[in-house]
């Protein structure tokens, strides 16, 4: 049974009936709301591994600025993001962000470094979390806990006050949040109480508020990656299949010569940090049969991997999704828990879980060392990776064993990871790429499976984008499981492609048109019982009149198609003409054949109450509500309209209170 008592059974809320018939209105007049004129869009990638932001102004859309270089960088990783790692005081007072926070907390002492709170990778949380609530918790790397949406809150925070100072010096004149749009990035397969935390979060941090939620729009990551890919120029990507395989076996050694150039190219204009984009679609639309050629993006990050099946509507270029957002936690994370289960496996579980609470610092360190090695992994490589482990791993691990590091490596049979003598771990390339493995495994099988979707047919090119997306073994992975199959390319600077795409989707929401619904939603109504075909025990005689209860009428099921905007309309009438308060509940349900509220999987997620007291006799005795639901990009509003009195009531759906 359901979490939910049966609406009708409850004295005094007799509840709501369809009108029969039962239709479906579909308003063209949704687009009333007064479009607000921004200066500036800006666009934050808040990322499980790193995060940026980028802006254009709405008056040059074609200059996509991305933000001015950071203070800090890693040796091995150049980029313009910065990591998400967010720093606490021991009062629990924001003190810094990415680099800085980072480096702070390494620098201080291990005696005071237990009193400060630092989180790293923490967006992960909202994916993992079942019942995610405005009270969810996060943990940070000396063991002590606080709540996830004053953490969020904190980095959008610090995101907006760095993009409002920059616009302001580059200004030179103070720029107000009111002339911003701002545009937040989340992967397409979050569930939907994820993206709503997203949200609150911002208004926390004071980017838009309830009363002006146009300012900030949710973006799709792998919706906004299509965005920009859409634009992309021959010059401006890597095509991986138009490399030519040489006697049956690929080069792999030009996988990583393109992306070198590519980076070359790139580095000589970092210093002015703009992107042109083209008011066109790119030539290698012009290959695309309108109508039935598909392409697949797949967004794949640090911490989840998002696909997203579209297709191109021309000559305006706007995207219908056809497929439903797919994907998982197998974004490059993954990579890193395999080499901390390997150092498990060498220097003793025991060992390291101790060494990560006694000594947060060094950890993070040797999980950077680490990082910059993954990162010239590659499928040809042939010479070992160096990993230097940090002088108080090698110096707690003699106290915690009471023999060396060096020993540990000896007597594992761990055979390919060795010592070396300049203090270092040195695996060989195998030993890496095995690393690699299972992730990589996941996101080719996931493809596959979307590829075997009927309604996945004709499908021209598969983009790669996302940090991860960098890495060579995973695009000779893609390029050799689906490179007969369609064209595998990569964008220049991938990394920032979700940036300058949800820039794009800031400037012109109205470029995604039609989207694939997460969820079945619907409503709590009764319906007239019918022997033999409702279940015996949802019978209810109220007045004579037998009632089925629980009845689940449906707005829209998951994976149907909704436009952008569309409102769904349906009639109802009270089940007892002198009711004068109506109560409508809406529910929603992954699953999209749904009879019933009581199934399980079907979740409350709004309510509305119309109070009719006061309200003129002479209403006619069969009165007419109507219930709208109109979907937008991330967010639903319902509507009840008591048709003889105009009475309104609004709400909209929330998926983290009930």
């Amino acid at each position: 049974t359901s979490a939910y008592s049966s609406p009708a059974k409850s004295l005094g809320d007799p509840g709501i009936t369809p009108l029969s018939p039962s239709h479906i209105g579909k308003d063209s007049d949704a687009d009333d709301a007064v479009e607000q004129l921004f200066l500036v869009v800006v666009a934050i990638d808040f990322g499980t591994t790193s995060s940026g932001y980028a802006y254009s102004f709405t008056k040059e859309p074609e200059c996509i600025h991305v933000m001015r270089r950071w203070e800090g960088g890693d040796p091995g990783v150049s980029n313009q993001k910065t990591p998400t790692t967010i720093l606490l005081t021991p009062e629990r007072k924001f003190h810094s962000f990415g680099y800085a926070a980072r480096d702070f907390y390494h620098d201080l002492d291990p005696t005071e470094s237990k009193h400060w709170l630092y989180f790293e990778k923490f967006k992960m949380k909202l994916h993992t979390t079942g019942n995610l609530t405005m009270d969810t918790d996060l943990t940070a790397a000396n063991g002590k806990k606080v709540k996830a949406l004053e953490i969020f809150a904190y980095a959008l925070q610090f995101f907006k006050e760095q993009a409002l100072k920059e616009l302001s010096d580059q200004g030179g004149s103070d720029f107000e949040n009111n002339e911003v749009r701002w545009v937040i990035t989340v992967p397409a397969i979050w569930k939907q109480p994820a993206k709503q935390f997203m949200r609150q979060a911002a208004y926390k941090a004071g980017m838009a508020s309830p009363e002006n939620p146009e300012q900030l729009i949710i973006a799709l990551e792998p919706e906004a990656a299509s965005i920009y890919c859409r634009k992309l120029r021959l010059h401006q990507m890597i095509d991986l299949s138009s490399r030519a395989p040489v006697n049956g076996y690929s080069p792999s050694d030009t996988i990583g010569t393109g992306f070198t150039q590519a980076k070359e190219h790139v580095r000589r204009n970092r210093q002015s940090r703009t992107f042109l984009v083209e008011n066109v679609i790119g030539e290698i639309w012009s290959e695309l049969e309108e109508g039935s050629d598909r392409y697949i993006v797949v967004d794949s990050g640090g911490g989840t991997v998002d696909m997203t099946v579209h297709q191109i509507r021309l000559p305006e270029g706007h995207l219908k999704e056809l497929y439903k957002a797919t994907g998982g936690p197998y974004g490059s994370l993954g990579v890193d828990y395999e080499f901390e289960k390997l150092l498990c496996k060498i220097f003793g579980e025991d060992f390291i879980e101790q060494f990560k609470i006694k000594r947060p610092a060094a950890w993070v360190d040797l999980m950077i060392a680490f990082e910059s090695r993954k990162r010239a992994a590659a499928p040809d490589r042939t010479n070992p990776l160096n990993i230097t482990l940090p002088f108080s791993f090698i110096d707690y691990y003699k106290k915690f064993r009471g023999h060396s590091v060096e020993h540990a490596l000896r007597k594992s049979n761990v055979d390919f990871v060795k010592w070396s003598s300049q203090g270092m771990l040195r695996m060989s390339p195998d030993a890496m790429n095995a690393l690699f493995k299972p992730t990589i495994d996941q996101i080719v099988q996931h493809l596959s499976d979307v590829f075997d979707k009927p309604e996945v047919t004709n499908v021209k090119f598969l983009f790669l984008v996302g940090g991860f997306a960098e890495s060579p073994l995973l695009q000779q992975a893609v390029q050799s499981a689906f490179g007969s199959r369609c064209r595998v390319i990569i964008p220049q600077d991938v990394g920032l492609t979700i940036l300058k795409g949800a820039v794009l989707f800031g400037l012109d929401p109205a470029v995604i048109k039609v989207r694939r619904s997460p969820l079945t939603y619907g409503v709590g109504v009764l319906n007239r019982f019918v022997e033999g075909k409702h279940p015996p025990e949802k019978l209810l005689i109220k007045d004579g009149t037998r009632w089925c209860t629980d009845v689940f009428d449906k707005f829209i099921s998951a994976d149907q198609s909704v436009a952008l905007g569309e409102t769904v309309t349906r009639s109802y009438t009270p089940a007892k003409p002198s009711q004068l308060v109506i109560v409508i509940n809406i529910y929603s349900s992954e699953q999209d054949n749904v009879s019933f509220i009581t199934e399980s999987g079907v979740k409350k997620c709004g309510t509305l109450r119309l109070d009719l007291t006061g309200t003129d006799a002479s209403v006619p005795n069969r009165r007419e509500i109507k219930t709208l639901m109109q979907f937008g990009d991330t967010e639903i509003k319902a509507m009840a309209i008591d048709v003889a009195t105009s009475k309104s009531v609004k709400v909209g759906i929330d998926f983290l209170n009930y």
